[in-house]
């Protein structure tokens, strides 16, 4: 597309596309649009917007703000991933199934949205018990006013803090504990939840990677008994995995694979 451009060559200033300054000049011309009416919204009612305000509640606890609790969970939204990932049964659910896959010998599938897929439900089927619970102590509970927003964060995580300690091994907490310098800790409730989360993600990350070695052995096996028959009929410059590849496929459905591997994956977190 062509465009005017105005040339000034006599006092040395560089072309300028029209296009360009038409374009700053929309920009400027919304900015100013949108500011007038805010600018008069808030001169005509000052006190219309509330950004922070806390208020004191009979047992002397705080509560605060509507408009600050919409802040506080538009903010916590953009942790939901990294929550859900590391304080759920998904991070082991996820790396056994891209193990799986590996052993198998198949690179692209299934692809990666559909384990994704596969993982997150199966993390909402395994955590359903936790939620619910989280559900009648703490969030019915706010939404009809009967617990403050931060008594409510309190109670939401009980439920999480016990499935974490359930699923972590002892050794990892000791480790975080001997890491943060606290190693006088009378009972298991005065742990820290920081502290919990990463010895959490710690043993996970020991339990998926045990789970896949297990996973490996049948495959590892078809893949020995193929390269070791095409090397006796003389067939050396044959890929044994192209080979292979079709009876672990048919080994991993004769036995029901994907049965055997959700069943496996979601009975490893019974509490």
């Amino acid at each position: 597309m062509n465009c005017f451009r105005f040339e000034f060559p006599s006092i040395g200033i560089p072309s300028v596309e029209l296009s360009s300054i038409l374009a700053v000049s929309i920009k400027a011309l919304l900015l100013v649009l949108l500011f007038i009416p805010s600018t008069q919204l808030l001169a005509a009612d000052p006190g219309g917007l509330t950004a922070f305000k806390v208020t004191g509640q009979a047992d002397g606890s705080t509560d605060y703000s509507v408009t600050l609790q919409i802040l506080a969970i538009m903010t916590a939204l953009t942790l939901l991933p990294s929550l859900l990932m590391m304080m759920t049964s998904f991070t082991r659910i996820i790396i056994v199934f891209a193990i799986m896959r590996q052993a198998i010998g198949l690179q692209q599938t299934p692809s990666n949205q559909i384990l994704l897929g596969l993982a997150l439900f199966l993390t909402f089927f395994i955590m359903t018990p936790v939620f619910e619970r989280i559900n009648e102590a703490a969030l019915q509970p706010y939404m009809n006013e009967e617990m403050g927003s931060l008594d409510a964060v309190k109670t939401a995580s009980v439920p999480v803090r016990e499935f974490m300690l359930a699923q972590t091994r002892e050794s990892d907490l000791a480790l975080f504990l001997d890491i943060a310098r606290k190693k006088n800790v009378e009972s298991i409730d005065d742990v820290n939840f920081f502290i919990i989360v990463p010895a959490f993600i710690t043993s996970e990350l020991k339990t998926a990677f045990q789970m896949g070695f297990m996973l490996f052995i049948p495959f590892l096996i078809i893949d020995l008994v193929v390269a070791s028959v095409l090397m006796a009929m003389g067939m050396m410059m044959l890929s044994p995995i192209i080979i292979s590849l079709p009876f672990k496929i048919m080994l991993f459905v004769l036995v029901d694979g994907w049965a055997m591997l959700m069943g496996s994956l979601a009975s490893s977190f019974a509490i």
